[in-house]
């Protein structure tokens, strides 16, 4: 559906003139009501109005664009109104707007007013395409010059149809939260500013959105799979493609339209397997990180949903002694009812398949479907051992490789037996392996590290406390969200299994200070930042405050040598004041949500605002001025 198809002649205005950010809404939606695709005039504006609440639908440059799905509207429309002399819209870049387009979608499933509003925003990132509206001066020529960016579109598009993308691409990290998105926005943004067409598969927490279809696969010149864990590869074989980590995604998305886009790519050739991740062929150290962030993805929203009601548990139970002047006894944590449901009924069930799941889909990484059954057996036996996390860990790879041997030595047997070998001989001889292997040398060898470990870790106080805090919080910074991050963060959690909440609230406000000291810096060293970066900064305040370091990354990106040391340097120290002051945290993410649940919270506040000032004092002293 092309733009001029929605927007119809008696819902154009040119030379218009208002007083102020409501009065062009009204005026556009007046607009929008002549065209008689509205049913409900007054729901309708309310609709509008409502939508601009939320956030402001001026996009930058002098562009605004707001919009409504409403039951109020019959069929879906544009409306357009040109104001030479512009009016407040509180833009992002502070320019007074002077485009407007209103998109009516009727409260359907097919989304009308996203796929319009994404032609629309492609078209209006062409400053010549604004500027030839703000000089048309009938309609006709308004309507003619969108056309004519249209056309331009399809021409670049190599098919004549911009709904086809050139490009495909797939994004995907281990938590799924933060590293697919933004590599997602990266290479939209580098396909908009190189004039080619894209659709990218988002493989997040929430599942799989924007599923590529056999059709677009066919058609596609390229495919990009930015990605740290898992993907389905098979479906793209004989096609160009190009594998980078997700980081790559986000901090090479330029490069990696340019390589799309040469015809360089090599042609990927599917192999037994049906998933892949990374890049092509990569080393060994790089796979096992892979199959280790696969079974930690899995095992996320198990710590993380079990390990919140286990902390509102003790909350409860905590501010119910201190009313009553209770001393907590062996059943702090279930001496309510509903302590007691929180913990044993709910999250301690939850909590409970952390490490069976961990082991399980490591093992699955490695050897696909039939690793699964030995890794939750392996992980089971250490959850009720000795080994704790670092035995799930060892079950996880000794369950993937137990099974690929085993295919290697059933790789002889007639055709005929191919059916049970899944269902009968590899979950029988590969779980009495795996119990025998378990029972008999991982147990009693990692148990007894996990043990040195755990009364090592008991045992800390004082300086070698606040130095465990100190590498802790820094790691947190290094690659934010990369291997060094990751394995601090799954370092925390898993003694915050074994009970150790001290590690965990190092982990997390380590991970919080990154953003937050980018977010204050852009805003007090506005010459240390460009005008794009500044824009952006506010918003990391939130992410810091919800503990998503990957926030940070593309400034970290875009000037390594500066930030990455201001930020480690903060995040380590309030990872060692952190430890300083006994802060325990018993859950594990959150950000500032889940602070009721902190141990010594001022403390924890101090520790989190004494970090993020160091990293912040830091990028103002080691950056750079920019010349814009």
């Amino acid at each position: 559906m092309k733009i001029t198809e929605l927007l119809s002649r008696e819902s154009i205005a040119l030379n218009g003139k208002a007083s102020s950010k409501e009065d062009a809404i009204n005026q556009i939606v007046d607009l929008m009501v002549k065209s008689g695709k509205i049913s409900d005039e007054d729901k309708y504006r309310k609709g509008v109005f409502a939508r601009e609440e939320e956030s402001t639908t001026a996009v930058g440059e002098g562009v605004a664009i707001p919009h409504c799905k409403s039951d109020a509207v019959k069929t879906p429309g544009l409306a357009a109104l040109i104001l030479p002399e512009g009016v407040d819209f509180d833009s992002p870049d502070g320019e007074k707007v002077n485009v407007m387009f209103l998109i009516a979608a009727p409260n359907t499933k097919d989304n009308v007013h996203v796929d319009v509003l994404s032609r629309l925003s492609v078209l209006l990132l062409d400053e010549d395409f604004t500027a030839s509206l703000r000089k048309a001066k009938t309609v006709d020529e308004l309507l003619a010059a969108i056309d004519k960016a249209e056309k331009a579109k399809d021409a670049q598009s190599g098919d004549g149809n911009t709904e086809t993308a050139r490009i495909l691409a797939v994004t995907a990290c281990p938590t799924g939260i933060a590293h697919t998105y933004m590599a997602e926005e990266s290479l939209k943004k580098a396909a908009a500013k190189a004039g080619v067409s894209i659709k990218v598969e988002t493989r997040g927490s929430s599942g799989t959105k924007n599923d590529l279809t056999e059709e677009e696969i066919k058609n596609a010149e390229c495919i990009i799979v930015a990605a740290d864990t898992n993907v389905p590869m098979a479906r793209f074989n004989g096609k160009k493609l190009i594998q980078v980590r997700v980081a790559k995604g986000i901090s090479g998305a330029e490069e990696l339209i340019a390589k799309a886009t040469s015809g360089t790519a090599s042609v990927y050739t599917a192999t037994g397997t049906d998933s892949s991740s990374g890049e092509s062929k990569g080393n060994g150290g790089r796979s096992v990180y892979k199959h280790l962030m696969t079974g930690v993805s899995h095992m996320l929203p198990f710590v993380v949903g079990g390990g919140i009601l286990i902390a509102l548990a003790f909350l409860i139970d905590g501010i119910y002694c201190k009313m009553n002047g209770i001393t907590p006894d062996g059943t702090f944590g279930t001496m309510l009812p509903i302590s007691n449901f929180l913990k044993a009924k709910v999250g301690g069930v939850a909590f409970g398949f952390m490490l069976p799941v961990l082991a399980g889909f490591i093992a699955m990484s490695i050897a696909d479907r039939p690793g699964l059954a030995l890794g939750f057996v392996g992980g089971a036996m250490a959850a009720n051992g000795t080994s704790g996390f670092l035995g799930a860990l060892v079950a996880g790879f000794f369950a993937g490789y137990t099974i690929l041997l085993l295919k290697k030595a059933f790789a002889n047997l007639p055709k005929s037996l191919d059916g049970i070998k899944p269902v009968l001989l590899f979950p029988l001889i590969g779980v009495l392996i795996v119990g025998l292997g378990m029972n008999f040398i991982v147990e009693p060898i990692v148990g007894a590290i996990n043990s040195l470990l755990n009364t090592g870790l008991n045992s800390l106080n004082g300086v070698s406390g606040v130095i465990l805090g100190l590498i802790l919080g820094g790691m947190m910074s290094v690659d934010m969200g990369g291997p060094v991050n990751k394995a601090a963060y799954v370092f925390g959690t898993g003694m915050l299994a074994q009970g150790h909440y001290n590690t965990m609230a190092a982990v997390m406000v380590g991970g919080m200070v990154p953003p937050i000291a980018i977010a204050a810096a852009t805003m007090i060293f506005k010459n240390k930042f460009t005008a794009e970066e500044r824009k952006a900064g506010p918003v990391n305040f939130i992410m810091g405050l919800s503990f998503i370091t990957e926030g940070a990354i593309p400034y970290a990106a875009s000037d390594p040598a500066h930030v990455l040391p201001a930020c480690i340097a903060g995040s380590a120290v309030a990872g060692a004041l952190s430890m300083a002051f006994n802060c325990t945290l018993m859950a594990p993410h959150g950000g500032v949500f889940v602070f009721p649940v902190v141990g010594n919270p001022i403390a924890y506040i101090i520790a989190l605002v004494a970090g993020s000032a160091i990293g912040t004092i830091l990028l103002g002293l080691l950056k750079k001025n920019v010349n814009e």
